[in-house]
C-alpha cells in the first residue's frame, strides 16, 4: 500500500481528501473544522513515511487558486475597508507582529538558541514561508561560507517544527475565545450590514399611506432623506395599479408594497402610514414578476442605474440573491453572473426583460477561462518582481501575494471592455474550496514526517514548546485587544488574523465559524502589509541577534 501511494501522489491527494473531509463535517462542541481538516489529516499520512509527500506543485496550484478567488470576492469591500478603518486595523497588525518577533528574541535568550534559529521560529510560529526565505537569502549573502551549510539548515529545522502548530494553534485560539466570549456571529453580521446565509430574509408589506408627511417629496426624496434601504414595488392609487418610480409622489390613500428587512419595514411603515391587508403583492393581472438568472455577460458588472431597466422595460428589481444571500438592491447595486433576481413589470415585458439578463442556468455554470486564466497569470508574474527595499533587500509577494493583489483590484473594477473579471458565485465556491484542499493536502503531507523526525531531535522540543507560546500568545492578544478594546467583529478580526498569519487554512476556519463574507475581507485588508512586515522582522531579528 504504501508503493502504490508513493507512486501515485494523484492516488494519494484523494485518500487526503476523502478522509479529511467527512472528519471536518463531524460537529464537537458546536464547531466543526470544515475543509482545515484535510491538513490535519496531510499531517497524519505525511507523518508515517518519509514517502507520502505530494509534489510542491499541488499546494502552490491550490494556494493560487485559492487565494485568487479569494480576492476577486472581496475586491470592493476591500477597497471600502481601506477607506474606513484600514490604517488602524494595519497598524495593529504590525504592532502584533512586532511582538511576536520579541518573543523570538526572548526565546532566542531563554532556551540559548541561535540567531538563524530564531529567525526560523518567527517565521514558522507565523506560518509565513516569504519570511523564511528572506532569512536564508541574508544567511547566503552573510554567513561566513565555512558556516554557511549549517547556517542555512538551522532557520528551516526550526520551521519545520513550528509551522504546524502555528496553524493549528491559531484555529484552537479562535475556537477558545468564541466559546469563552459567547459570540453570536449572526448578530455581528447583522449589525456590520451583513446577510448570512439563509437565516435572514427579505419580507414584502403593503403599506397604506395615513400620514402627511409621506406626500412631501417624491419617492427617491423620501427614501434619501430617511435614510431607508428597501425597493418599492406597486403604487395602488385609486383602481390602478402601476409600478413605483422614483420620480412619483405618495396620495393619502395610496396602497404601496415595499421589500427589505423587516426592521426596514418598520421604519417605512411608520413614516408612511399603516400595514394593510390587502395583498396587492398577488395581483398579477397586470404587474407580474419572475425570479430570472443574470446570464448574460452584457448585462454583468454594470450598476441596475446604468442598465436602466425602468427606461427600458418598465422594469425593476425588488431582490438580489447572490448565493444563499438576499441583498436589498439599489441603483449602485452590481449585478453579477449567476445572481438571481426577482424582477417586477407588466406581463407583456416579461419576456424581453427575461431574454435580457439572460436566465441560462448553464450558461453561468461554465467558466470564462480567458478571463480567468489571464488573471492567475498576471498575479503569479506580479509575485515574481523583486521589489527593492532599504538596506539592500529584496520582496517578491511570492504565489500567494501576487494572485491576491491582482485578483482584488480585478473584483474591485468588475470588468474591463470585453472582459468581464468577475466568475459567477458558485463557481468561486467550488473552485475556492477546490484550490484549498489541493494546498492544505500538499502542506500537510510535506510537513508531517519532517515535524516528527525534527521534533525528537537535539533542541526540538525547546523550538516547538517556544513556538507554542508565540503562536498563541499573539493569537489571543489580538483577539481580545481587537474584540474588547477595538470593538472589531470576531468574524472579521478571525479573518485579520488569518491575514496577519498569512494562512488559508485559519482563513477556511473562521470562514466555517462565521457563515458569511466578514473573515474574507479582514484577510485581504491586512494580508500584504503582514506579509512585508513578518520578511523584515525575520531579517531584523537575524541583523539584530548575529550583530
Amino acid at each position: 500500500m504504501i508503493a502504490i501511494l508513493r507512486d501515485n501522489p494523484i492516488l494519494l491527494l484523494f485518500v487526503i481528501a476523502a478522509i479529511g473531509w467527512p472528519l471536518g463535517r463531524i460537529t464537537i462542541g458546536g464547531v466543526r473544522l470544515g475543509v482545515a481538516a484535510v491538513l490535519f489529516t496531510g499531517l497524519a499520512i505525511g507523518a508515517l513515511s518519509p514517502e507520502f509527500r505530494l509534489p510542491e506543485i499541488v499546494s502552490l496550484l491550490g494556494l493560487v487558486i485559492f487565494v485568487y478567488t479569494v480576492g476577486l470576492n472581496s475586491g470592493s469591500n476591500f477597497f471600502a475597508s481601506l477607506r474606513r478603518k484600514g490604517l488602524r486595523d494595519n497598524l495593529f497588525v504590525v504592532a502584533m507582529l512586532a511582538a511576536a518577533a520579541g518573543l523570538a528574541v526572548a526565546a532566542y535568550s531563554v532556551f540559548n538558541l541561535q540567531p538563524a534559529e530564531a529567525a526560523g521560529l518567527f517565521a514558522g510560529s507565523l506560518t509565513n514561508t516569504p519570511a523564511l526565505a528572506g532569512a536564508l537569502e541574508y544567511i547566503q549573502a552573510n554567513a561566513p561560507p565555512q558556516l554557511l551549510d549549517s547556517m542555512m539548515a538551522e532557520p528551516v529545522a526550526a520551521y519545520s517544527i513550528t509551522y504546524p502548530m502555528g496553524v493549528l494553534g491559531m484555529i484552537l485560539s479562535v475556537y477558545i475565545a468564541q466559546r469563552l466570549w459567547k459570540i453570536d456571529y449572526r448578530a455581528e453580521a447583522r449589525k456590520a450590514g451583513v446577510l448570512r446565509g439563509t437565516g435572514i430574509q427579505l419580507g414584502n408589506r403593503t403599506v397604506r399611506v395615513t400620514k402627511r408627511q409621506a406626500t412631501r417629496g417624491t419617492i427617491a426624496q423620501l427614501a434619501k432623506k430617511q435614510g431607508w434601504s428597501v425597493v418599492f414595488g406597486r403604487i395602488q392609487h385609486g383602481a390602478e395599479v402601476v409600478l413605483v418610480r422614483q420620480r412619483a409622489r405618495l396620495h393619502l390613500g395610496d396602497l404601496v408594497t415595499v421589500v427589505g428587512l423587516s426592521g426596514e419595514l418598520d421604519r417605512v411603515t411608520q413614516f408612511l402610514g399603516e400595514t394593510s391587508q390587502v395583498p396587492l403583492d398577488l395581483d398579477r393581472r397586470e404587474l407580474d414578476y419572475q425570479r430570472v438568472f443574470v446570464s448574460n455577460p452584457a448585462v454583468a458588472g454594470h450598476t441596475l442605474r446604468s442598465l436602466n431597466l425602468p427606461q427600458q422595460f418598465g422594469a425593476v428589481i425588488t431582490r438580489v440573491r447572490r448565493g444563499d444571500i438576499q441583498l436589498v438592491p439599489n441603483g449602485d447595486t452590481v449585478l453579477e453572473l449567476g445572481d438571481r433576481v426577482r424582477v417586477l413589470t407588466k406581463r407583456d415585458y416579461l419576456a424581453a426583460v427575461t431574454n435580457f439578463l439572460g436566465d441560462s442556468y448553464r450558461a453561468v455554470s461554465e467558466i470564462d477561462v480567458l478571463t480567468l486564466s489571464l488573471g492567475i497569470a498576471l498575479g503569479v508574474l506580479l509575485g515574481l518582481v523583486p521589489f527593492p527595499l532599504p538596506g539592500g533587500l529584496t520582496l517578491n509577494l511570492g504565489m500567494a501575494g501576487g494572485p491576491l493583489v491582482v485578483a482584488l483590484v480585478f473584483g474591485a473594477i468588475g470588468r474591463t471592455g470585453p472582459f468581464l473579471w468577475n466568475i459567477p458565485f458558485s463557481t468561486n465556491l467550488t473552485l475556492r474550496q477546490f484550490g484549498l484542499i489541493l494546498f492544505l493536502a500538499g502542506i500537510g503531507s510535506r510537513s508531517g514526517y519532517v515535524f516528527v523526525s525534527t521534533l525528537t531531535q537535539g533542541s526540538g522540543l525547546a523550538l516547538f514548546l517556544a513556538g507554542l507560546v508565540i503562536t498563541l500568545s499573539t493569537a489571543l492578544v489580538m483577539l481580545w485587544v481587537g474584540y474588547f478594546v477595538l470593538k472589531i467583529p470576531m468574524g472579521l478580526l478571525s479573518g485579520m488574523l488569518a491575514g496577519l498569519q498569512t494562512q488559508p487554512a485559519l482563513l477556511s476556519f473562521a470562514s466555517e465559524q462565521s457563515g458569511d463574507e466578514l473573515p474574507n475581507v479582514g484577510y485581504a485588508s491586512v494580508y500584504l502589509v503582514a506579509t512585508v512586515a513578518k520578511i523584515l522582522l525575520a531579517q531584523v531579528i537575524l541583523v539584530w541577534l548575529a550583530g
